[in-house]
């Protein structure tokens, strides 16, 4: 919690101040920091007040608000998805955030949250995937190279100890780059020619594709008894990545099943097909991974808890921290009622010091 400030001051967390905290915590301590209290949240899931996200469809993109809160802190992301963005060199996936304080409606926090979200999105799969995959997986295949490729790679190894991953993207250069990023951090990275080619020997299979479509990233044949598959990238309605008789196949967990059921993989199943909620195996209420034979399918969409969870983290991060900027964003006049002097004293200001004010 950062130091007392005035009550028109509104801590925010830049891209570069983002940047500075993960570097100076390290990437993989953030990562299983963060882990811990999207677990942590998880386990209080009963707590919070939770809505599927709210979504403006378009037809390049989406536009989604996705709020939660616990009774105390309050909190939502502004977030969109456009896939086809990379081709005019913009980020697929752009988002921010606030955390506020339920007792007084104050805002707590701004952040940046385009990285955040990769790196809770990494997180939620490695606590997912710690409850669900085969115990002793040490090889993942990652389909799908853009801009959350390393974050699943460093939460997996940070949080299960992954030591080989099988890069596959139809873009080469894609796979190359996170070759590169990750090269010099001890995995044992294969470059593969296709998707095929990249499950073969995996234990945990992750996909984060972008195409806004209902693809077949993965098909029936290609997943055998006891994988565990990790799905990012099926996150809106008519965007898949896995064909149905896997899902048929496989015992599917997710977040928060009204979400789900209109953005997952499980879309192309029927309103009733049977789900676990993800809770209730972090909590013990229901069991996770039953068999060495059993496929477990983590069909991630994204919810608004795990961005909670990103954003406390990162607001107790700031204790006696100066990793962020003071933000003027509250009016907060001498007399509470009397928000129209403030302006009226401003004024005055402006006319005795004329330069206050520019055309």
């Amino acid at each position: 919690m950062p130091a007392e400030q005035n009550l028109n001051i509104v801590p925010f967390i830049s891209v570069e101040n983002m940047m500075d905290l993960v570097l100076s915590t390290g990437t993989e301590t953030f990562l299983k920091e963060l882990a811990a209290y999207v677990e942590e949240d998880f386990r209080r899931w009963d707590l919070f007040d939770k809505v599927a996200r709210i979504a403006s469809h378009s037809r390049d993109g989406v536009i989604e608000l996705m709020p939660a809160s616990d009774g105390a802190l309050y909190a939502f992301k502004y977030v969109n998805g456009h896939p086809k963005n990379t081709k005019s060199g913009r980020q697929t996936v752009t988002a921010f955030g606030v955390l506020s304080d339920v007792d007084s409606g104050y805002p707590l926090l701004l952040s940046e949250m385009t990285i955040l979200t990769a790196l809770r999105t990494a997180a939620t799969s490695a606590v997912a995937a710690k409850h669900l995959a085969p115990k002793g997986a040490k090889t993942m295949a990652l389909i799908g190279n853009g801009a959350q490729s390393e974050f699943q790679a460093l939460a997996f190894r940070s949080l299960l100890g992954i030591e080989n991953l099988r890069l596959y993207d139809i873009d080469p250069a894609a796979t190359e780059r996170c070759r590169r990023n990750l090269s010099h951090l001890g995995l044992n990275i294969t470059a593969c020619r296709s998707a095929e080619e990249a499950v073969e020997g995996a234990q945990i299979i992750t996909t984060a594709t972008a195409d806004k479509q209902n693809a077949t990233i993965l098909s029936d044949n290609m997943i055998g008894p006891g994988v565990h598959i990790n799905a990012v990238g099926g996150d809106c309605p008519g965007k898949t990545e896995l064909h149905r008789d896997i899902l048929l196949r496989s015992s599917i967990f997710v977040e928060y099943p009204p979400q789900t059921r209109v953005e997952g993989e499980i879309q192309q199943l029927a309103p009733d097909h049977p789900v676990t909620e993800l809770w209730k195996v972090i909590t013990g209420q229901t069991t996770g991974r039953e068999s060495d034979t059993q496929i477990t399918l983590f069909d991630s969409v994204g919810f608004a808890t795990e961005d909670f969870s990103a954003l406390r983290y990162v607001y107790d991060k700031l204790n006696g921290s100066t990793r962020f900027e003071k933000l003027d964003l509250l009016a907060d006049p001498d007399e509470p009622r009397d928000l129209f002097g403030m302006l009226l004293r401003r004024q005055a200001a402006a006319q005795n010091s004329p330069e206050m004010i520019t055309a």
